[in-house]
């Protein structure tokens, strides 16, 4: 099959993956190009869970500062080699999660960062809010609310404010899948002034 070299072009500049990368999608989804996307999402996936258990050593720390001066952020974000800790696509990373947790406001970094006894009290005010429910909806009514606290609370579960399309999770895997290196988010902290 004869690929339409705009197509690559224009998946390779909404992925940001390499033409090759974006050439095998389009051959093997037969030209199309939202199944070509689904593809390498897939693809993506698959490569972040290799990586995931890398360690990491090198990396960054951001560092953000609000044009008020009211609000600022530092994070550290680990990679594997300094190779990648000073590519221009890592650097973005960083000052995208700086600008994330500025705005957003996120209090832990993954589910597991929460502290136990936060999540037994969430649990408990959840069970005592809807106690009226059979105790088959309740489980059920106490998972959907907490999905919505670690999404509201947690920077990997948070939608991406530069495309809600996807999670700071699944930016994350993303740039995993780019840059070929495990990538993982340390620690972070958010200044505001009055807080």
């Amino acid at each position: 099959m004869k690929l339409d070299t705009s197509k690559i072009k224009e998946l390779r500049e909404k992925t940001g993956l390499s033409v090759m990368e974006c050439k095998k999608a389009l051959e093997e989804a037969n030209g199309d190009f939202e199944k070509a996307i689904e593809i390498l999402k897939k693809r993506g996936l698959e490569i972040s869970e290799k990586k995931v258990e890398k360690e990491v050593k090198e990396g960054l720390i951001g560092a953000y500062v609000h044009t008020n001066g009211k609000i600022g952020v530092l994070i550290e974000v680990n990679c594997e080699s300094d190779f990648v800790a000073r590519n221009s696509e890592f650097e973005e990373l960083v000052k995208n999660l700086c600008l994330q947790i500025a705005a957003m406001k996120p209090k832990w970094v993954d589910v597991d960062s929460i502290p136990e006894e936060i999540l037994k009290k969430k649990i408990e005010e959840i069970k005592e809010q809807f106690k009226d429910k059979p105790a088959s909806v309740l489980d059920k009514i106490v998972e959907g609310k907490l999905q919505d606290f670690y999404k509201e609370n947690v920077l990997l579960k948070q939608q991406f404010i530069k495309d809600e399309e996807i999670t700071i999770e699944e930016y994350i895997k993303s740039k995993i899948a780019k840059l070929g290196e495990n990538i993982k988010i340390k620690r972070f902290v958010r200044f505001q002034i009055g807080e």
